[in-house]
């Protein structure tokens, strides 16, 4: 399948090295504002087009899926500008700016029959189901609290600081932590609390977030840009607990009995970045004839921007363009 990238910024450039690692996928199309830009990145990422403007991009008859890797306050016009030229999307998380966005678009994208998906990587990855499988096998016993922490040196970043382009740690590094949990323990949740701190910009630099379920289960959830984390999920059970390093990209799981001793271990299978998950999915769903993912249904993408959204709300965190 001919894949075009709208955006040419440093996820674009991981979104490409997937490409070329593929089977199925080809880098065909890359479109910045920058024409020049987009000419040394298609040269340098074995790209076919290189064009000087997104519309372009989305004219060209050739290309059967595009990726979005622009900024998050980006993310609705431009998903909306591919949908209304008929093609389909993979559009980097956070999906849009705020749930009223996400709503419009993804009624857009239903009434135009064009499918659209979040590329929430790790809704896609093989390590999600074994996760799954090793809690269903009982040896941890029934869970019943998780904790996840994601952080990175990532406040000197300007788009990070900047309000006008939907920054902050929450929909940069937060959404892992929120997907962590929804993947984890669903999102039958009866209270949530938090609290952040702020940068001088007034967007949220840190954060931490308790979800209390339905069912009684706890997640403590913790993501910043200002320190570099230990990345960890934990998973903690009535006979014991497990380990996933790295929940931006599950490295390994680790699991320990109640003598605090490994009883097992799971690495992640061999990738080329971890994107490739999403990109499959993306082809087998359009050659189906589907308008979303499994992996990452719409309804889900709207809950979690509507998670968001209420913990913005609590925070006083209103972007300019809301």
């Amino acid at each position: 399948m001919k894949i075009g990238i709208l955006g040419s910024g440093s996820i674009a450039t991981l979104m490409a090295k997937t490409i070329a690692g593929m089977e199925d996928a080809e880098c065909y199309a890359v479109a910045s504002r920058d024409l020049k830009r987009a000419q040394k990145f298609a040269k340098e990422y074995g790209f076919q087009k290189a064009y000087g403007s997104y519309e372009e991009l989305v004219k060209d008859t050739e290309v059967e899926l595009i990726y979005i890797a622009t900024p998050h306050s980006h993310h609705f016009a431009h998903a909306k500008l591919c949908i209304s030229h008929k093609k389909p999307v993979l559009c980097e998380k956070a999906f849009t700016a705020n749930a009223k966005q996400a709503k419009e678009l993804l009624e857009y994208a239903k009434e135009q029959k064009v499918f659209i998906t979040e590329a929430i990587w790790t809704r896609y990855m093989p390590m999600r189901d074994k996760i799954k499988e090793v809690l269903d096998s009982g040896v941890i016993g029934e869970p019943h609290m998780l904790t996840a922490n994601l952080g990175y040196r990532i406040d000197e970043v300007p788009r990070m600081q900047d309000p006008a382009l939907a920054g902050g740690a929450l929909l940069d590094v937060g959404v892992y932590t929120l997907n962590f949990a929804s993947m984890i323990f669903g999102d039958e949740v009866a209270d949530i609390t938090s609290t952040c701190t702020y940068t001088d910009t007034g967007v949220d630099e840190q954060n931490s977030i308790t979800m209390t379920y339905k069912d009684g289960k706890m997640a403590v959830l913790n993501s910043s840009m200002k320190v570099i984390s230990d990345r960890k999920g934990i998973i903690q059970g009535s006979k014991g607990f497990m380990i996933i390093e790295n929940i931006n990209n599950f490295a390994s799981i680790t699991v320990y009995n109640p003598e605090y001793k490994e009883v097992a271990f799971y690495p992640c299978p061999t990738q080329i970045t971890g994107y490739e998950y999403e990109v499959e999915a993306s082809i087998q769903a359009i050659k189906n004839g589907e308008l979303e993912c499994l992996q990452m249904p719409h309804e889900e993408t709207l809950h979690m921007m509507q998670v968001m959204d209420s913990l913005r709300e609590n925070w006083g965190i209103r972007y300019p363009f809301e």
